[in-house]
């Protein structure tokens, strides 16, 4: 029984047991129940939200009378998607999980790129003249504008069922992140106001990122361009205009044209992985002298200069990469570490490179929030975690080790269940 199946398993246990202990007691000591909520009120406060703040703010942005009437008339709540805090509702118990910020070996486990890696040759070799000019204009790898693309929405395959204005109302209106949304949505109109893209055919994920590059709409009128020549950018149908406006993204974000994104490497007892971070940047040359090596079958830079950034997703519980900024730009695509890292090994691996050859002892079961809780003592004490936010990246891996160093333990940079409560005490 997986993780998932067994919660729902002991969820339900513990319903039935409290319906019988209910039950047996007569019903005396009954908890109160959540106020029910009431959808067509709700559905009334969202219409008056549409007139009084999405329709001043759209015109105000410079989309068009008739646009607007046309994409918010009998527009609704979706009440499927997830991460919504509806008027009248509890707040939600806890942040929402994403699987770029999971646990680092799972992944990118070996058993995740088998399949994206094959159809990644395939689509390589049927799209190879339009990924010549791809490489031409925007001097980005075919291999890595590929794996986004594969990452992102499986090379087109993958079902992208909402209507974005719809997706980004609900979540402007009554989401967890709602002031995150509302700019998002006010852009979509932009898009069906300069773009004519049609309402129904704009489709979305559930937070309204767009299409085959999952573009959010903002980043699509930075980024989409017109690769087929056909007068649209067309990230939903157009697998070209898809490509160049991913590597467009790239370039525009500072992909440097020449270099690769990083290699694995061997890292040595006696360098800190306190190291790690792009501000801890140090040259090919200096990287060696400590005895950094990579992997067999990997390279360094020949450029002694050139500089590099230690990159350990697991601190000293997973294997180390030394990667270029080009790392941090497909970074700025999905910010995660473990994003960079799949799409980097994704396009090693569609030029016939091996597998991730480190192995992975990462603890698991540390709770999100107390992580959080972590990142505040930390903070407390000096230490740069970047974010109280129960997420483990990189500043918040440097400042376990340090910590570890200040206590005398061994550096491994990562938080262990057993030792989370007392990091920073």
């Amino acid at each position: 029984m997986n993780a998932l199946k067994s919660f729902q398993f002991l969820a339900n246990c513990r319903l039935l047991l409290m319906a019988a202990m209910l039950i047996s007691l007569g019903g005396a000591n009954v908890a109160r129940a959540a106020p029910a909520i009431d959808r067509g009120a709700v559905e009334a406060q969202f219409q008056g939200w549409l007139s009084a703040t999405v329709q001043p703010a759209a015109a105000k942005a410079g989309v068009s009378a008739a646009t607007i009437r046309s994409a918010t008339a009998g527009l609704t709540l979706d009440w499927s998607l997830p991460d919504l805090a509806p008027p009248g509702a509890p707040p939600l118990g806890g942040p929402q999980r994403q699987p770029e910020f999971a646990d680092p070996g799972r992944y990118v486990a070996e058993a995740n790129f088998a399949a994206l890696t094959s159809e990644g040759k395939a689509e390589l070799a049927r799209w190879s003249g339009t990924l010549d000019s791809v490489e031409r204009r925007y001097g980005v790898p075919r291999e890595i504008v590929v794996a986004i693309w594969g990452r992102e929405s499986r090379f087109g395959k993958a079902k992208i069922g909402n209507v974005a204005v719809r997706a980004l109302a609900t979540e402007a209106f009554m989401g967890a992140r709602k002031d995150q949304f509302l700019p998002e949505l006010i852009a979509a109109l932009k898009i069906l106001d300069g773009d004519h893209v049609a309402l129904a055919e704009m489709k979305s994920s559930w937070a309204g990122a767009m299409g085959q590059p999952q573009f959010l709409p903002s980043k699509y009128l930075e980024n989409a361009v017109d690769m087929d020549g056909d007068g649209k950018r067309d990230i939903w149908n157009s697998v070209p205009d898809t490509l160049g406006s991913i590597a467009n993204y790239l370039r525009r974000h500072g992909w440097k044209p020449g270099r690769d994104w990083g290699v694995e490497v061997d890292l040595p007892v006696g360098v800190a992985c306190t190291f790690e971070g792009p501000d801890q940047s140090k040259t090919v040359a200096e990287w060696t002298a400590l005895g950094v090596r990579p992997k067999a079958g990997g390279s360094l830079p020949k450029a002694k200069d050139a500089a590099l950034h230690l990159m350990t997703p697991a601190g000293r519980t997973g294997p180390a990469f030394l990667v270029s900024d080009n790392f941090y730009v497909i970074k700025q695509y999905n910010e995660s570490d473990l994003y960079a890292l799949f799409v980097g090994h994704l396009g090693d691996r569609l030029r016939g490179g091996g597998p991730i050859q480190g192995k992975w002892t990462t603890p698991r079961g540390v709770a999100r929030a107390d992580i959080a809780a972590m990142q505040r003592r930390l903070e407390a004490q000096g230490h740069d975690v970047g974010s109280a936010d129960g997420l483990v990246g990189f500043r918040t891996r440097v400042a376990v080790g340090r910590w570890e160093a200040g206590q005398g333990r061994a550096q491994t940079c990562f938080p262990q269940p057993d030792d989370v409560k007392l990091i920073g005490k």
